[in-house]
């Protein structure tokens, strides 16, 4: 039985929250505090990591995390970052760790931009919509059989310019920033509507009635700093559609992806910071997880 196998296991769905065609199932689990880290959201704050491009021309593919603390700092798949020469989301989630910089693995998603704005990045308090996500880590999960972290760039990039286009926002730089601001408003009103409850160290979400993906951590106070940025990037995919029947909240759909992620072939590669890159693929199903000393600190899934 694998890692993956084993955890799901522990985990119970909970009783769901649907707002409008959104749906949040509550994962329910043992928090797991083997490993003291800061998120990158806390480690920006306090001003004891900074992410720059890797030299003064710059590289697309690649970023620079310098963690000056003393405990490890947690990157997840998907987090947004913006300035410097052009708004970069990260490839898969990094326990950076602590007095070190490495090199970290992006990709853009601001096509028309190649100007440094400022000297640093900052977080953007975004993730990548998650349909955008999704297609972005079955290609990473591809390129890491290759030796590389990569994502196919060309189809990151016109998969934003198809959904700003699908959602009639025009971009001078073509940047997914400029979609998430002209819904600025109306993704507020999700962000009143989803909380976590005890004992939740994950979500599962739907939209229109089919499971749209999930994030698992090692325990609650990390999906409690992080959920906002989840929760925008479902409701960005969730407000561009939206079913003439909408499907009743199910358990059961939750737990037949479970079964899903636990059928899936689960590769190991070495991470970009501490411990190892698992990489899942099957049936219906892609995503990853960062297994540091035997604790899988986030695993993430989509459809």
């Amino acid at each position: 039985m694998s890692i993956i196998q084993e955890l799901l296991k522990t985990i119970e769905i909970g009783s769901s929250t649907t707002f409008e065609n959104l749906t949040m199932y509550p994962l329910l689990g043992t928090s797991e505090q083997k490993l003291e880290y800061n998120t990158l959201d806390e480690a920006l704050a306090a001003k004891t990591a900074s992410v720059t491009e890797v030299s003064e021309s710059g590289s697309v593919p690649d970023l620079l995390f310098r963690n000056d603390g003393d405990i490890p700092v947690l990157l997840l798949d998907g987090e947004e970052l913006i300035g410097a020469k052009q708004n970069r989301v990260l490839n898969l989630s990094i326990l950076a760790p602590a007095s070190k910089t490495i090199t970290i693995p992006v990709s853009c998603v601001e096509a028309g931009r190649w100007s440094r704005r400022t000297p640093e990045f900052q977080s953007s308090g975004r993730s990548m919509y998650a349909r955008g996500r999704a297609a972005k880590v079955a290609q990473v999960s591809m390129s890491m059989r290759s030796g590389h972290s990569r994502s196919d760039q060309s189809e990151v990039w016109r998969d934003i310019s198809e959904k700003a286009e699908r959602m009639s926002v025009a971009s001078e730089t073509q940047a997914m920033s400029d979609i998430y601001e002209s819904r600025g408003e109306k993704l507020d009103t999700y962000l009143t509507e989803f909380s976590v409850t005890e004992n939740q160290i994950g979500a599962m979400f739907e939209i229109d009635g089919a499971v749209a993906g999930l994030d698992l951590f090692d325990r609650e106070g990390t999906l409690l700093r992080v959920l906002p940025k989840l929760v925008r990037s479902y409701a960005l995919d969730a407000v561009e559609v939206s079913a003439s029947q909408k499907k009743e909240a199910s358990n059961e759909r939750a737990a037949n992806f479970f079964g899903l992620m636990a059928e899936a072939v689960v590769e190991r590669f070495p991470a970009a910071g501490l411990g190892e890159d698992f990489r899942l693929t099957g049936w219906s199903v892609s995503g990853g997880a960062l297994n540091v000393e035997g604790a899988i600190v986030h695993l993430y899934a989509f459809p």
